[in-house]
């Protein structure tokens, strides 16, 4: 039986890259739709079907639709990948009512591996991915790299920013390999001392687990 609030009881966190945008759109708004959290990252690596000429041509006749009476009412053009994501997302679902708002509220999306998340574990949607989707040969180009060419300004700073995510990530990763070596040594000799105190006590009828 479903949970209350969603088909799933945790949130669910998506490793973006080299996903084609809209089918990963359409299982996000449909996801946040039934009532679940989803948490997308990298959305700068996601691709998008077609060369890197046409979307752009496409995004700048996007960039020149606006009120002319006042511009300021809108459309509202935003260059973040992050930004791009959501409004392709925003377009699948009912946004004007109730409903779609509150299911925009539960998806967040990021450019990068925030800290707080860099220890999660992420999925991937095999349907979306552009391996998968995409027939060989076809020209695909990057959402980060189009944000870059019509005004995005933040592309070094999430470059330098993964850069150092991954090298904390390498030494926590060679951290945890000296430990399960040593805690592996440790218990090869300690195995050989304690061996007669557990015969004693599997005798007796009790469970005792085995050293790794």
């Amino acid at each position: 039986m479903a949970p209350k609030h969603g088909l799933f009881n945790k949130r669910i966190y998506i490793d973006a890259k080299e996903h084609l945008l809209g089918k990963l759109a359409s299982y996000v708004a449909k996801a946040i739709l039934q009532g679940n959290k989803v948490v997308v990252f990298n959305c700068d690596k996601i691709n998008i079907a077609g060369s890197f000429y046409r979307n752009k041509i496409k995004y700048l006749s996007f960039l020149r639709k606006r009120c002319n009476v006042n511009p300021a009412r809108g459309p509202f053009h935003h260059r973040a990948p992050r930004c791009i994501f959501r409004r392709t997302v925003r377009g699948m679902i009912p946004h004007k009512t109730t409903r779609g708002q509150q299911a925009l509220r539960r998806m967040k999306a990021y450019e990068d591996i925030p800290a707080r998340y860099t220890s999660q574990k992420t999925m991937v949607v095999p349907l979306a991915m552009r391996m998968l989707s995409l027939q060989r040969g076809r020209k695909y180009c990057d959402v980060g790299r189009l944000s870059h060419e019509v005004g995005w300004k933040y592309q070094h700073v999430v470059k330098d920013y993964e850069a150092r995510r991954l090298e904390r990530e390498a030494k926590r990763a060679q951290r945890l390999k000296i430990r399960h070596k040593l805690t592996r040594e440790a218990n090869k000799k300690v195995k050989k001392v304690v061996e007669p105190y557990n015969q004693v006590l599997r005798d007796s009828g009790y469970y005792v687990p085995a050293l790794v």
